[in-house]
């Protein structure tokens, strides 16, 4: 009898453990469930995220697309310089600057300013025998004739003036001595061997390509140029105002942007031989709508599209640039 009642007794703790036990579990169960829900709720679906990395990506798939209408190569390289979103394709290829040099001549001359050991209000002569072709420095039948030092860098950089860039290299020792200013600026990859003469006259086609840039070298030049690296504030505004003054090239990162739109920028551009163009290019600085600068440097080489498609491709990659980052 007494263990009879013992069993029973078992049997009713048993079944009552059991239901407590049961009883745990489904309010775990259902707690555990609703965080899942509540999550859910919340949290935004990672497939719609778009990253910077995404941006970026789209950004040069669309540089890239625009290259494709070049038919050579397309080099290209943008910054917002406050915040460093960037974008590049083909950033560390070598192209062929052509006149986009004279915008690192300009800053070395300026240099040999600041240091004293010239003066803009000194003056060099032009002589009839200096004159490179296309140059329109001196008058027609004109033997020569006295320019002031600045008067030259402004022929140089805003008419991209080639007998006055050959004068200024004269002047400051040789083009080796602006690839040695820039390499003291930590520029290794922007060369100067040749003087525009060379250039022009010489026999070799492929001399051209020996004065060099990589876009992501001539976009690391503008930001040094922009936040006055190896310049006194007078130069920088100097060159500054002379590169805003630019009149070649407003078809190229100018062409698409809107009216008003403040660029400083240099130009390059080669012959045409044989229906295929060395050099179209056109480096600079953007000021956005906002106040932060773009800089970008864009170069079409070897190309055998006609000049007002190699134009357009630099200003729909400065368009997209610009799209992208003056939001």
């Amino acid at each position: 009898m007494i263990q009879g009642m013992q069993r029973a007794s078992l049997r009713s703790f048993c079944l009552f453990f059991l239901t407590v036990l049961l009883t745990v579990s489904c309010t775990s169960i259902n707690s555990n469930n609703g965080e899942t829900n509540s999550n859910s709720q919340t949290r935004a679906p990672s497939e719609i995220t778009t990253s910077d990395t995404d941006r970026n990506n789209e950004l040069r798939d669309r540089i890239e697309q625009i290259s494709q209408m070049a038919q050579g190569r397309v080099g290209a390289t943008a910054t917002v310089l406050e915040t460093g979103e960037s974008v590049s394709l083909n950033g560390d290829q070598q192209f062929p600057m052509q006149s986009v040099y004279k915008f690192p001549i300009a800053m070395a001359v300026l240099a040999q300013v600041d240091q004293g050991n010239l003066e803009l209000d000194q003056t060099i002569r032009i002589e009839a025998s200096d004159i490179v072709q296309d140059s329109q420095i001196l008058e027609e039948n004109s033997q020569g004739k006295e320019f002031r030092l600045a008067e030259l860098l402004q022929y140089m950089v805003s008419e991209s003036d080639s007998t006055a860039c050959d004068a200024l290299l004269r002047l400051i020792g040789g083009p080796q001595q602006v690839t040695a200013y820039l390499s003291n600026l930590g520029i290794n990859d922007i060369v100067v061997a040749n003087t525009e003469n060379e250039i022009q006259f010489g026999q070799d086609p492929t001399l051209q390509y020996r004065n060099y840039a990589t876009p992501d070298a001539a976009v690391h030049l503008l930001r040094a140029f922009h936040e006055g690296q190896g310049l006194s504030d007078s130069s920088h505004a100097s060159l500054q105002e002379w590169m805003t003054e630019t009149s070649t090239g407003p078809n190229r990162i100018k062409g698409l942007l809107p009216e008003g739109t403040v660029v400083a920028h240099k130009t390059g551009t080669s012959a045409t031989v044989d229906g295929v163009t060395a050099a179209t290019n056109d480096v600079g600085i953007v000021t956005l709508p906002n106040g932060q600068h773009l800089a970008i440097a864009v170069f079409v080489s070897d190309s055998r599209a006609s000049g007002t498609v190699r134009e357009e491709v630099i200003a729909k990659v400065a368009k997209a640039a610009w799209d992208e980052w003056s939001q």
